[in-house]
Parts: structure tokens; C-alpha cells; sequence
């Protein structure tokens, strides 16, 4: 991919990827502070787990693309305890490194990034999914609501 294909690529994907984020953190925020336990089977991980699992592979895939390079996956402050801090901890966290994403040159965003040994592509094709592994985890967690007895937010 040349620089200003993956410019165009990531030009195309970041309007997408914010967008996502805003719904992202209804449904984080959804979930019931003292249900954060709940899980609808016991395979399953529960609505914290999962909540968390969004948040922090959701950064993970974005200091990718800013480092060009997957490193460790973020850890949760010990603080936060249940989805609406994971929420909170997620907007902070996106908004500090979507300014970083935005200075980005179309040669950072061109760059070939390994994950984790399984494929090697641009740097900006990794917004993509980052965005569908968020969409489909918040699908599954937006499962647990209703019956946690929460409300489903628009989305």
C-alpha cells in the first residue's frame, strides 16, 4: 500500500471509528454497576470481563497503529472496578490517542505492522479492525442487558 493509499484508507475509517466509540461507550455504560458479574452461561465471560475486553484491545489496536508495532496490552487502573469506569477509562484513553492518530504522516500509516505473527498490514487497515472486533463484542455484551434488567441504549 502506497502512503497515500493508506491515507485514504485511514481517512476513510477514522470518521467511522469515532462514530463507533460514541456507541461503544453507551453500552459500557449500560451496564449495572452491582451486575457486572453476570454472565448468561458459565463459559461465557462476564459483562465486566467483557466491557474490559472491548476497552483495552480497542486501544491496544490503536497504539499499534501509533507505534507501528503491537506491544503489551493495556492494564485497567486498579481503580477501575466496574463498566462505567472501564467507559470512562475508554474515552480518556481514545481521546489522548486519537490526537496522536491524527498527526500521524501517510508513511506511519503505510507502514507494515506484524500481528503478532498471523498477518502484516498497513498500519491504518488495523482501524478497521480495531472497529469490528469492538462492534462485535459490544453486540454481545449489549446481549446481557436486557436480562441484567438493564436498558438497551439506542444504538
Amino acid at each position: 500500500m502506497t502512503p497515500d493509499q493508506a491515507k485514504f484508507l485511514f481517512e476513510f475509517l477514522l470518521p467511522q471509528l469515532e462514530s463507533e466509540q460514541i456507541v461503544t461507550r453507551k453500552i459500557l455504560s449500560s451496564v449495572p454497576p452491582e451486575k457486572g458479574g453476570y454472565r448468561p452461561d458459565p463459559k461465557s465471560r462476564t459483562a465486566f470481563e467483557l466491557a474490559r475486553h472491548i476497552a483495552v484491545v480497542e486501544i491496544w489496536f490503536l497504539d499499534a497503529i501509533i507505534d507501528r508495532r503491537f506491544g503489551e496490552v493495556p492494564a485497567l487502573p486498579d481503580p477501575v472496578v466496574t463498566a462505567q469506569h472501564v467507559a470512562q477509562w475508554y474515552l480518556e484513553n481514545f481521546t489522548r490517542r486519537l490526537a496522536i492518530l491524527k498527526g500521524l504522516s501517510n508513511r506511519d500509516l503505510a507502514t507494515p505492522v506484524d500481528f503478532i505473527g498471523l498477518r502484516k498490514d498497513p498500519a491504518a487497515a488495523y482501524l478497521n479492525i480495531a472497529i469490528r472486533h469492538s462492534v462485535h463484542h459490544r453486540g454481545q455484551l449489549s446481549t446481557y442487558l436486557r436480562p441484567m434488567g438493564a436498558i438497551v441504549p439506542a444504538i
